[in-house]
């Protein structure tokens, strides 16, 4: 059942098209994500759709209630951008209209909050039209997707995982078809030359002359000609050169070969160790002492509902608090959504090579890598959008002289390609890194371990998320309950010794190796 139709949609912005569309349908049953780049358009096609925006040419025909979610930025001092983003939504739903548009729902939710409002949108019976840059929020909930990009809208069944597919294929079909161009290209370009070539010695009279030759080549008429001849030939030739349908080369990601302070001397050892840690506030309290290690090289995604801690957390080891212990070796860089770190007047190259023992070739790969191409690092930070400072922060952070990583809420105001730009430069990187995310895709990709606040209590789950979401505990018998409680002690005394070590913690480790081999023996009989 059709519920809404956009025929020959144009829309412009001080003589610049923002919108171009010939015809776009949403029936019954659709759930269409809508994706693109920041300032792609898709809020102000959203605002078309739902009659918001009446200046622009062409016909939207509705056949049913519409109703608009719209993304949620005010937060006052009462209540949290979650609690404002979830009473708004409540109200939303229970209006019950034929057509959902939402602008970023997920704004402010925490996890559980996410999964709720996907439920909901499940059993909705209309239509839902989500603009949103949560990957796994799309996949659960879309049927279809609609790239918004230079104004054209494309329609990609599926949801955002076979978008993804499809948008690989495309790709692949630019290389094969890239491919097939230059070597056609260099055949016409070589016969080209073969033919000017022939044209060039056609002037000049052999050296050795058949009969044949001799009767044929008597005057130099016949040479004219043959010039002639060849230069029409390979006239012909450039052409069908000119003629050929340039196929532009698939942008491929420069590797990321970025020097990490102390690495060596780190190895995979504890740098940061958490002893008997309790979380408190304001005399607010958030979960019972804590006891775990992180070490280098490791990539902790910190998870939990909204005020639970996770900041608090990142705060704590910032401020080296009590309970928190952190190797000499490591230098943090911390993110936050706090801007100040760049001069509006300076540019991106520049606000970050100020801050960078980097090469400028990387430094470059790292802004390539986050679409800064070019002569776009020249561009000053005042003239760029709130998403694009946001990349160039962290870029800022992520090329100083640091060896660990601690990022609040990276993916807040970036759309979907940049969080999976960012994505792709954090699976590379060599050195540590901290983060709190709600994204549940990013915290999938980049996380190999987990630091979950629930309940009041902070536990540290060595695996990714998807092993600590599947993760099912099983009960111990005595012995390994036993040797659990050694290892608990060993890695402490390691942590501790790889921090700083003394006569007295050598002996404790000698100690606990040996009750340790005593028990596993004794597992044996």
């Amino acid at each position: 059942m059709l519920l809404l139709e956009a025929q020959d949609i144009i829309y412009e912005v001080d003589g610049k098209e923002i919108i171009n569309v010939e015809n776009l349908k949403i029936s019954k049953g659709d759930c269409i994500g809508v994706v693109g780049k920041n300032g792609s358009g898709k809020t102000s096609l959203v605002h078309i759709l739902t009659g918001i925006q009446k200046d622009y040419d062409g016909r939207v025909q509705s056949m049913a209630s519409v109703e608009l979610m719209p993304q949620i930025k005010q937060i006052n001092t009462t209540q949290s951008g979650g609690e404002i983003t979830q009473q708004f939504i409540n109200e939303v739903l229970a209006r019950k209209k034929q057509i959902l548009f939402a602008d970023e729902p997920t704004t402010n939710l925490d996890k559980e909050h996410i999964e709720s409002l996907e439920n909901h949108l499940k059993r909705w019976t209309g239509a839902v039209v989500i603009v949103s840059h949560d990957r796994a929020f799309l996949d659960s909930l879309c049927n279809k997707i609609w790239e918004v990009e230079s104004g054209k809208v494309t329609n990609y069944q599926g949801n955002y995982s076979a978008y993804q597919q499809q948008k690989e294929l495309e790709i692949q079909k630019q290389q094969d078809d890239y491919m097939q161009y230059v070597t056609k290209k260099r055949q016409l370009e070589n016969a080209l030359e073969l033919k000017k070539k022939k044209a060039q010695r056609a002037t000049k009279s052999p050296k050795k002359k058949t009969d044949s030759d001799a009767i044929q080549m008597g005057s130099a008429p016949y040479f004219a000609k043959k010039q002639k001849k060849l230069e029409k030939t390979a006239n012909a030739i450039k052409t069908r050169i000119d003629k050929l349908e340039t196929v532009e080369k698939v942008r491929e990601n420069p590797p990321l070969n970025m020097n990490i302070i102390n690495e060596e001397m780190l190895g995979k050892r504890a740098i940061i160790r958490i002893e008997d840690l309790e979380g408190e506030i304001n005399n607010r309290f958030l979960w019972n002492n804590t006891t775990f290690q992180i070490r280098a090289g490791d990539k902790v995604a910190i998870i939990g509902r909204n005020g639970v801690g996770k900041t608090t957390f990142l705060k704590k080891i910032l401020s080296r608090e009590s309970g928190i212990e952190v190797s000499k070796s490591v230098k943090i860089g911390y993110f936050s959504q706090n801007l100040d770190i760049l001069e509006n007047e300076k540019s991106i190259l520049e606000n970050i090579t100020i801050s960078s023992s980097q090469e400028v070739s990387l430094i470059r790969t790292v802004l390539a890598r986050l679409h800064f191409f070019q002569d776009d690092v020249y561009k000053k930070v005042n003239v760029l959008s709130g998403g694009e400072r946001v990349k160039v922060a962290f870029a800022k952070i992520f090329l100083s002289d640091i060896n660990t990583l601690i990022l609040d809420e990276p993916t807040y105001f970036l759309d979907i390609i940049a969080v999976e730009a960012l994505e792709s430069l954090l699976m590379e990187y060599r050195g540590t890194i901290l983060f709190v995310s709600h994204d549940r895709r990013f915290i999938e990709k980049v996380a190999d371990n987990i630091i979950a606040i629930e309940d009041q209590e902070m536990k540290l789950f060595r695996g990714g998320y998807q092993a600590y979401i599947n993760y099912q505990p099983r009960i111990l018998d005595t012995l390994e309950q036993e040797l659990m409680v050694l290892e608990t002690k060993l890695t402490d005394v390691l942590s501790r010794l790889s921090i700083d070590s003394t006569p007295e913690l050598e002996k404790e480790f000698q100690e606990i190796v040996k009750e340790k081999k005593a028990l596993l023996n004794r597992g044996e009989l």
